[in-house]
């Protein structure tokens, strides 16, 4: 067990803290400037999944960095990645901040690539991470993060960017699967 494993677990045991403090009604009090309100939960949660999120590349340059690459890594990882992004995405369907479909078109495209990784293993082949799989996580979490925080701070010039992010997210997350499987079409059996 090296540190960048332990990191990944870490991130794996802060995704139920998060969706604690996303859905249990704690009436902790809210902060209210002007027509902006925020509970205080809701901020604590963002901050801990801002910790999360920002773990994700720091395991692996450890791991790379340590020559401490592991199966245990390579498993946990993405494991990781995709249930606190699918955690978060339901709590926020379920506080009417994002549609189920979205959520549902992200979480489906996850795993569908991670079932095209697995064939491709098993095929003795390794799919590397695209840019267009880099793009979709950085402005998946974006979009989380606006969506988390309701919007602030562009919800005081009258911006929708938790909208447009929401969108963007949404298209690229379609466009990079996509991009998986024509691009790695070779490792799908037609037999």
């Amino acid at each position: 067990m090296n540190l960048a494993n332990r990191i990944t677990l870490a991130r794996i045991f802060l995704v139920p803290i998060i969706m604690f403090f996303l859905l249990v009604n704690l009436n902790l009090g809210r902060l209210s400037v002007g027509d902006f309100s925020i509970s205080y939960t809701q901020i604590v949660a963002t901050l801990i999944f801002i910790i999360a999120a920002s773990t994700d590349g720091l395991d692996g340059y450890i791991a790379r960095k340590n020559k401490q690459v592991t199966n245990l890594g390579k498993l946990l990882d993405p494991l990781a990645d995709k249930l606190l992004v699918a955690a978060v995405l339901i709590s926020l369907v379920e506080m009417d901040k994002l549609e189920a479909w979205i959520a549902i078109v992200i979480i489906s495209r996850e795993f569908a690539v991670t079932g095209l990784r697995q064939v491709a293993l098993l095929e003795g082949s390794v799919m590397a991470a695209s840019k267009w799989g880099k793009w979709k996580t950085a402005v998946q979490i974006t979009m989380i993060i606006a969506l988390l925080l309701n919007n602030f701070p562009f919800a005081f010039y009258g911006i929708p960017f938790d909208r447009i992010a929401t969108w963007a997210a949404a298209l690229i997350t379609v466009y990079s699967g996509i991009d998986y499987f024509v691009k790695n079409k070779n490792v799908i059996p037609l037999r």
